[in-house]
């Protein structure tokens, strides 16, 4: 039997960056998170941010349709930083 591959479809325009990290470990737990609720994503920049993480940062990109489940589950904003954490009194707890 011949060995079948399936082919990917891969368009750089579906895909758009939420989230940035400097240090590498960040970036890999982020990316495990994704994964784990079965969402589609990959590190760019993730070689040059692992050889100097000062100067490059990883951005973990996901599938445009999977944007608004990948910020809930990161707490990221639009520009890909860290959401502030709300209090109780914040929403009228």
């Amino acid at each position: 039997m011949a060995d079948e591959k399936k082919e990917i479809n891969f368009d750089p325009e579906q895909y758009v960056m939420i989230a940035r990290y400097l240090v590498p470990t960040e970036a890999q737990m982020a990316k495990g998170v994704l994964e784990s609720a079965s969402l589609e994503c990959f590190l760019h920049g993730e070689n040059a941010n692992n050889l100097l993480a000062p100067a490059f940062r990883a951005r973990l990109m996901v599938h445009k349709k999977d944007e608004e489940a990948a910020r809930k589950l990161l707490d990221t904003s639009a520009d890909g930083e860290a959401l502030p954490e709300t209090t109780d009194e914040e929403h009228g707890s």
